[in-house]
């Protein structure tokens, strides 16, 4: 017999109760059995006042073979039962509910097969995260119940019917606390919701919410309510694939509706099974049960299969991300490094200091937003200053950035209590800036009270390289502080080291002094060894620090160049402002030279510009090539002899979209067509772009400019271009276009979208970052012919695929599906994907083909005796 629930779901597939209120409604109660009209739909008092129907509701699920029962405390902490005026007795209640589970499931339980108690506790009635209750006060109440639940003798507790991360959390660690009090460790289950919309209540994605769910180390996550099994295929695909603990579907009946006054649900029994054992069989679920609408009946038939069930092997792909309450980011990026905004910083930008010292907070979150838009992937946040409340300064400002700037933050200051007053407004996972050791690690340093913070919250840390002794300076003195730092983080916080995000620290070249000229070789070396040393870390950089005390312009240009050195070795992030970096393509060859020569110290014959002098000396050089350089606005080339074509083409290359349309309306006047432009030099310019970028000698902000021009130009000769005489005609086709999910790149999309309209089709042009079930449901809403999905980045194959098999097991493969973007490749589409869509399937290698694909499906509905079953 298993004894830990945790070895029995290792064992086989674990079956958890039905519904407690659809069986509740069958049993005709009074409001006297509520004690009273002041009760009524307070559930949880029930096991006060009718311990008799709590017993028998626990009696009917384990006698048709329920492994796990919950217990009757959805509501039984102090938010809920505050509606009740009852929140003084969440301890009471929860522990008589407790008590009757226990009871209950123990006179079932055999020398061969215990039963198992859950402790339930739903999300409350207020949202942390939409500011209506402090999470300090959840947290404790939590707390409270867990306490309770703890003494009755639970097995487990289960945090179910989450819609609020920022809840969920407090959740976890009111129990935990709940667990050191009473000296006793249960595992935890954690469970969320998710809406019709795809993402949970307060805007959530399933990526988003395993981020931030993954490092608080549960033991079991899944979802549960707010759909049937169905809508929540996409969903635990995504866990199947990311999950590294096992997982729990707990589905409602389906969908609900009212039929004659009464809720009604539109799934049977039988239909939960068949998905059931799919998720078993398919994704390697291994703890099913039911929520809304699911009976005894139900639950029979989910006890009957699971014994002959065996779930999949699941071949897990974790990612090392951070999260806003939206959506997750990477800690490693495909395409790009890590880019932390730096200019939320009361020490490093006046303005947002001035701001915040003024109380003018929308201008504060105006300056996260606009980093975002520049390309910051993450926002370093720093609110100390001098004479200022710390905790009450970050508390108003990360009360407004965790849902308003739709990025992850870095929680950024000296004082540890600041640095959680941010944590408890953050659903997310935030990184915390920093950790070291200057002041050793006894508990109390800094160091240990960090870590127990990003131990507690489930955040990311970035670590410097100090220790009892200074900053480190050479390559071993940075990599044994780095690896000190890590054995403690394992060892004592139980941390990972992707939870570990090392700066190596760099220094500034412009000294002169003999013993630093290798700094910024030493720091590279570091970073290279540190992530070798340590396995699965990440770095991370200081960058301007290389460049203090030179002039502004020479900054610019050693910063730049340092920056592109250092990602070379392996740095995955770095703090910097997008407009401080110059991409290495418009840096002048003598200065990107002189600069190399400063970071790798080569004087003498070794320097590039040395002209073979002996007593050559690279800072000197550097400070001559830049005597006369000033930081001023760009003098631009005149351009104006060039053909227009040739302008256009280096406009895209260049994000200039001053003067933009002067050079578009000259092109057409020229007689060259709207069409031409874009294909012959727009996209030409687009094309040069991405080869720089992929060189490295183009940084993310700037290939966003060169998007955003792009853009411009095609909204501007959109108008301009032939359309069909009777313009859309929704007999002739209608599409769904969307961007896959976690991918932000639609141009080309928007370029299908503008080339099939103006040949007269319906296009449902829905956006970015778009789930399959949104895609399904606009398709399905405006009876679409066919649905296209685009995606720039290569992780967005994948999610084509896995959304190719959504549309399988949702029998709707008999919509035709286009795929496109920069990832994909024709082979890929048309051997790999074909083989796994029942449907057909087209690969779109520009927008015309797609407009070809698009008017054979036509003529196929119009005709269907011209089609080709092997077509497609």
């Amino acid at each position: 017999m298993a004894d830990s629930i945790l070895d029995l779901v290792a064992q086989r597939v674990v079956v958890y109760d039905g519904a407690t209120g659809t069986w509740l409604q069958t049993q005709d109660l009074s409001l006297d059995d509520y004690g009273g009209e002041a009760n009524e739909g307070c559930t949880d008092i029930l096991g006060v006042t009718r311990p008799d129907v709590i017993a028998a509701l626990h009696t009917a699920y384990l006698e048709v073979g329920a492994d796990v029962v919950e217990t009757n405390t959805f509501g039984a902490f102090g938010v809920p039962l505050g509606e009740y005026d009852m929140t003084d007795r969440s301890h009471e209640i929860a522990l008589a509910n407790t008590r009757i589970a226990r009871e209950v499931a123990d006179g079932f339980s055999t020398p061969d097969r215990k039963r198992y108690v859950a402790g339930s506790l739903g999300p409350g009635t207020k949202s942390p995260s939409l500011g209506q209750i402090r999470f300090a006060a959840l947290r404790d109440h939590y707390q409270v119940a867990g306490e309770a639940l703890l003494e009755g003798g639970v097995d487990l507790f289960i945090l179910e019917t989450h819609f609020d991360l920022l809840a969920l959390k407090a959740a976890v660690i009111g129990v935990r606390r709940a667990m050191a009090k009473a000296g006793r460790q249960v595992p935890i289950q954690a469970q969320v919701t998710m809406e019709l919309t795809g993402r949970m209540l307060v805007g959530t994605e399933i990526g988003a919410a395993l981020a931030s769910i993954d490092p608080l180390k549960v033991d079991i996550v899944g979802l549960n309510c707010a759909t049937g099994p169905t809508e929540m295929g996409e969903h635990i695909r995504h866990l199947s694939q990311h999950s590294r603990v096992p997982i729990s579907v707990l589905p409602n009946a389906g969908l609900p509706s009212v039929v004659d006054g009464k809720m009604h649900y539109d799934l049977t029994a039988e239909q939960l099974e068949v998905h059931q054992r799919r998720f078993v069989e398919e994704l390697g679920v291994q703890v099913i049960g039911g929520c809304c609408g699911t009976t005894p009946e139900f639950i029979k038939r989910l006890a009957d299969m699971a014994p002959n069930l065996t779930p999949a092997v699941r071949t897990v792909d974790h990612e090392p991300s951070v999260s806003s309450i939206y959506s997750p980011v990477a800690l490693h990026q495909d395409l790009s490094f890590l880019m932390i905004g730096e200019r939320t910083n009361a020490n490093g930008s006046r303005k947002f200091r001035e701001a915040m010292l003024e109380g003018d907070y929308d201008t504060c979150t105006a300056m996260a937003t606009q980093q975002t838009k520049e390309g910051a992937h993450v926002l370093d946040v720093c609110v100390d200053y001098v004479g200022r409340d710390g905790t009450q300064d970050m508390d108003e400002v990360v009360s407004r950035f965790a849902t308003q700037a739709n990025a992850p933050l870095v929680l950024d200051s000296t004082e540890p209590e600041v640095i959680e007053a941010g944590l408890q407004w953050i659903g997310g996972r935030a990184i915390l800036n920093s950790a070291n050791l200057e002041d050793g690690f006894a508990p109390g340093s800094r160091l240990d009270r960090v870590f127990s913070l990003a131990q507690e919250y489930g955040a990311a840390v970035i670590c410097l390289c100090i220790d009892e002794e200074g900053q480190a300076r050479d390559v071993e003195w940075k990599v044994r502080v780095a690896k000190r730092i890590a054995t403690l983080a394992r060892e004592s916080y139980g941390l990972e080291n992707s939870d570990l995000i090392f700066d190596a620290l760099t220094f500034p070249l412009s000294t002169g002094d003999d013993d630093l000229r290798r700094d910024a070789i030493q720091t590279m070396d570091a970073i290279k060894a540190i992530k070798e040393e340590i396995p699965g870390c990440f770095t991370t950089l200081g960058l301007s620090n290389v460049s203090f005390g030179l002039s502004p312009a020479s900054r610019h240009v050693l910063n730049s160049v340092f920056m592109h050195e250092c990602t070379e070795v392996g740095l995955d992030s770095a703090i910097v402002h997008a407009s401080k970096i110059t991409p290495l393509s418009k840096i002048p060859t003598e200065q990107r030279d002189v600069a190399l020569d400063l970071i790798y110290d080569r004087r003498g014959e070794a320097g590039v510009l040395s002209e073979g002098a002996k007593d050559y000396d690279p800072l000197q050089k550097f400070l001559e090539v830049f005597a006369d350089v000033s930081v001023q606005k760009e003098v631009k080339e005149d351009r104006s002899g060039w053909p227009v074509g040739e302008r256009l083409h280096h406009r895209i290359i260049d994000g200039d979209r001053e003067n933009l349309t002067d050079d578009l309306d000259q092109a057409m006047a020229e007689g060259i067509t709207p069409l031409t432009i874009i294909n012959e030099h727009l996209l030409g310019g687009m094309k040069v772009v991405g080869e720089l970028f992929g060189a490295g000698e183009m940084q993310l902000p700037f290939v966003l400019q060169s998007a955003e021009t792009m853009k411009a130009s095609v909204a501007y000769l959109e108008p301009y271009m032939e359309k069909v005489a009777d313009g859309v005609d929704a007999s002739k086709g209608r599409i769904v276009l969307a961007t896959v999910k976690g991918d932000v790149h639609d141009i080309g999309k928007n370029l299908v979208d503008i080339i099939l309209t103006n040949n007269g089709y319906e296009v449902h042009n829905i956006g970015i970052k778009i789930s399959i079930t949104e895609m399904i449901e606009k398709a399905l809403e405006v009876k679409a012919h066919a649905i296209g999905m685009s995606g720039l980045l290569v992780k967005s194959t994948l999610i084509m695929r896995d959304n190719l098999n959504e549309l399988n097991t949702r029998e709707l493969s008999d919509i035709p599906v286009l795929l496109g973007g920069a990832a994909l490749t024709r082979s890929y589409v048309e051997r790999d994907l074909r083989n796994v869509y029942e449907g057909r399937l087209f690969y779109g290698k520009d927008a015309f083909e797609g407009l070809r694909v698009m008017d054979r499906l036509g003529e196929i509905r119009t005709d269907p005796s011209t089609d080709d079953p092997d077509w497609g």
